[in-house]
């Protein structure tokens, strides 16, 4: 596989581990991104597009971030509390009145962004795919949830409901759709290549996802999902149906025009890694990219600030949040040697990040899934981008 792009020299050793990963780690295509000062000095990409490897992986490939969404989706509400539209200790039903319902109108939109207030699954049971098909549905849902903690008592991952809350903050305070806010107020105006929902026109560059396959007699990482339902209850019932109410929809698999065109930004938005490091290496820079504000420093800072840490009620293990943004986590999961690295990880290798002190931002992407925790390859990424700096 021929790795095409741009590489300053001084970052040659990422150029010599994307290639090392190429050749050592199957992977299928890719691409990995780095600015720093505000510039791209790392801009490559490589392999293929599908698994049966007939198309090739071009500058301009896109393919599904996962949980990089989320960031996202942070950086467009912390957009609108820099504005002084949103307040971030005020109440979420200030905003979506209909949020009060069921004990929940005290908490905070800062509870909210910080995966602190409970919401990680609904229980009623929901249609096949609404996920995809029923933005208004779904937050519905949620509005009439009853959090399953005390908001603020608990942690734990809302790893398919975040993008919902927050966005429809967005959309009652702001009027556009996150879709939209996200193409008019970052994409468009960077010149980069993020979606929350698109048309067929992008389905000819877009990679075909390829799910993990666990060796035989690998562990699963996640065994509630196995667990009966009927046999749990409390946060134990709230980890399996954050992942599985609703269930699949029949005809909306990751690689499906279904999958593609729905805004469901905390999982199934897509991007490059151009994207991911050009909004990170901005943030984290002087807040903006070629005179394009993105975030100022003060925001920044706050939403860097640890506000959860510890053990995941959801994920069973280590983790730590800002608000929306996953923070460095040393000696479990840390975003390089950076101490107020933030970002976010995507499933099977994914991962972007921004690094404030070092000004630096950082995508990665593939299209074959791999360790969604910590993976040979980004490990091997990072690990060579802070040996060139």
């Amino acid at each position: 596989m021929v790795i095409q792009g741009s590489c300053h020299p001084q970052f040659a050793p990422v150029r010599e581990a994307f290639e090392r990963n190429l050749r050592d780690h199957n992977e299928i295509g890719a691409a990995v991104a780095v600015a720093l000062d505000g510039e791209l000095v790392v801009d490559l990409w490589a392999g293929w597009q599908d698994h049966a490897r007939t198309l090739p992986w071009t500058q301009d490939t896109i393919v599904n971030v996962w949980s990089v969404g989320k960031a996202v989706t942070a950086v467009c509400l912390l957009r609108l509390v820099e504005r002084g539209l949103v307040e971030l200790d005020a109440p979420v039903a200030r905003y979506w009145p209909e949020f009060a319902q069921a004990g929940k109108s005290a908490i905070s939109v800062r509870t909210l962004m910080s995966h602190q207030a409970g919401l990680q699954a609904v229980a009623r049971p929901l249609p096949p795919g609404y996920n995809l098909t029923n933005w208004e549905g779904m937050c519905a849902a949620l509005a009439a949830q009853q959090p399953w903690w005390p908001p603020g008592s608990h942690f734990g991952y809302h790893t398919n409901t975040f993008g919902f809350l927050l966005g429809e903050i967005v959309r009652r305070v702001d009027g556009r759709s996150i879709d939209r806010f996200l193409q008019e107020e970052l994409s468009q105006p960077l010149g980069i290549d993020f979606h929350f929902g698109f048309g067929p026109e992008l389905d000819a560059r877009t990679a075909e996802w390829i799910p993990y396959q666990r060796a035989e007699g690998e562990p699963n990482d996640r065994p509630w999902l196995e667990r009966d339902p009927a046999t749990l209850q409390g946060i134990e019932l709230a980890r399996l149906l954050a992942y599985r109410n609703p269930p699949p929809h029949p005809e909306g698999g990751t690689n499906t025009r279904l999958w593609r065109a729905s805004v469901y930004p905390s999982t199934s938005g897509h991007g490059n890694a151009r994207a991911i490091a050009t909004i990170f290496g901005g943030i984290s820079a002087a807040g903006e990219w070629h005179g394009h504000h993105i975030l100022g420093e003060a925001t920044r800072d706050e939403a860097i600030q640890i506000h959860a840490d510890g053990e995941d009620a959801v994920l069973g293990r280590p983790n730590r949040f800002g608000l929306g943004f996953q923070l460095t986590n040393p000696g479990i999961r840390p975003l390089g040697p950076g101490q107020r690295s933030f970002g976010h990880y995507g499933n099977g290798a994914i991962l972007g990040f921004g690094d404030p002190d070092g000004r630096i931002g950082f995508g990665y992407v593939c299209n074959r899934a791999g360790r969604s925790w910590r993976d040979p390859r980004n490990i091997a990424l990072v690990d060579a981008l802070y040996a060139s700096v």
